[in-house]
């Protein structure tokens, strides 16, 4: 074994990456969260997706700026080296492989599971949903695991097939909605009074979770051709693609169904909605593609937790390098590392269910994992986009200093908007962080 990752993946591939981590579940998972927490107020929740996806490519345009001068092994975690030392460069790989890469992934098995047991009529928190959810994981893993190559491929595909159900209820659902009167009625009727100001803060955080996943593509810098032109490209057509099919999907929905009928239909929202445009058997068959969107989604954030170790490893920190930064001749794959990211899927998925799904083995102890990472995520991009602006002097006024800027403010509102939504559970997970990063401690080797 050696400790090298070659060249393998294109510029398609990348984009492919970007859209097809973030695309996936969240689009579908959350729209009716987003509907309930804006009481229905459609244009309302336009602008919570809209300003959700505002946060995403300003961010991933400002990383992208840096993209182009850095290329090592990681993308975030170069990044964070290169603007604030190794020593937090090395938290913010800890905190990337230990909790953020494991929490969406475990997530979005247990997602993946939900549709599909929405689409065979079982419980989505009984014992089908749990077995289902496992053999996603493991399934992901193996894939990432055996073939890098298939993986990347299956990315591919699945971010084309899962752009079908999405363009088709955007198309369809616009046109039928705007011929029998449905959009006119779901943007004008109101379901439920709310706090403009406090819907509006929950339905953001909503949508961050849908928006989330795209810091991932840099995981594969090091095995993308060209990666100081390609993975910007990636990052900004990636995530601007991102945003328009969200906000069409959106709106399509408002031409298949009642505001209402959505709200009331929970995680069976989407089927009923594709079921009422294209019939029973033409809705199922469009859910199908549902699910492998999900699936898509899970590989790619499989993808990042894989490698999450071994960015730490190449550097001869985090827990026993020489092991974990070992890459497999044949594969071409980290694969120590990869059995550890998903270690920590699994530990995390145990939590998922303990806190979510089933009756509190924690009692207070709970969280909303699939959301309040982005506190922590948030915020540790600040410090990176600050010491752009100090020391970039050779890049131009738009990207030394606007970019970062607006990205910066960005970070604030989504860490306000996270703490405001989530209250007294943001504790809870600042505690868990916390032990987290003091467990990394142990592991960082003193820095000279």
């Amino acid at each position: 074994m050696d400790s090298s990752l070659k060249k393998k993946y294109g510029l398609f591939t990348a984009i492919a990456m970007v859209v097809g981590i973030v695309i996936g579940s969240g689009v579908f998972f959350k729209a009716e969260k987003v509907l309930a927490a804006t009481g229905g107020n459609l244009p309302l929740g336009i602008m919570a997706w809209l300003i959700g996806g505002s946060i995403m490519v300003a961010c991933a345009y400002t990383f992208s700026i840096m993209a182009t001068r850095y290329e090592y092994v990681n993308g975030i975690v170069d990044y964070a080296e290169v603007a604030m030392g190794k020593r937090y460069g090395f938290y913010v790989g800890w905190f990337m492989s230990t909790t953020y890469y494991p929490t969406l992934t475990a997530a979005l098995a247990w997602v993946s599971a939900r549709y599909t047991c929405v689409l065979f009529e079982f419980s989505i928190v009984g014992a089908e949903a749990l077995a289902i959810t496992g053999f996603y994981l493991v399934a992901s893993y193996a894939l990432n695991a055996l073939s890098p190559v298939l993986a990347g491929k299956f990315q591919v595909a699945t971010t084309t097939i899962k752009l079908v159900p999405l363009f088709l209820m955007a198309v369809i659902g616009t046109i039928a909605g705007l011929t029998n009167g449905m959009t006119v009625e779901n943007f004008t009727a109101i379901t439920k009074q709310v706090s403009t100001g406090n819907a509006l803060f929950t339905a953001v955080v909503a949508t961050a979770f849908a928006y989330e996943g795209w810091i991932i593509a840099t995981s594969i810098n090091a095995e993308l051709e060209n990666s100081k032109e390609n993975l910007p490209k990636a990052l900004v057509i990636g995530t601007i693609l991102v945003v328009a099919t969200y906000i069409l999907y959106y709106i399509g929905l408002s031409g298949a169904v009642s505001n209402a009928a959505l709200m009331e239909s929970g995680e069976k929202g989407a089927k009923l909605a594709f079921e009422t445009l294209f019939s029973k058997a033409g809705g199922t068959a469009l859910f199908v593609f549902v699910v492998i969107s999900c699936l898509g989604t899970l590989n790619g954030l499989m993808l990042g937790c894989t490698r999450g170790i071994y960015a730490l490893a190449a550097r001869d920190a985090g827990p026993a390098p020489r092991v974990f930064k070992q890459v497999d001749k044949a594969t071409n794959m980290p694969t120590n590392s990869a059995i550890i990211g998903l270690l920590f899927c699994g530990i995390w998925l145990l939590y998922f269910y303990g806190s979510q799904l089933t009756k509190s083995w924690f009692k207070f102890f709970n969280f909303d994992m699939t959301e309040l990472p982005i506190i922590t995520i948030y915020a540790a991009y600040i410090p990176i986009f600050i010491m752009l602006i100090k020391k970039e002097t050779e890049l131009s006024i738009f990207k030394r200093y606007i970019a970062p800027v607006f990205a910066i403010c960005s970070c604030v509102f989504m860490i306000i908007a996270a703490c405001f939504s989530h209250k007294m559970e943001v504790l809870w997970y600042l505690t868990t962080f916390a032990v987290v990063m003091i467990i990394g401690v142990f592991f960082r080797k003193p820095i000279p």
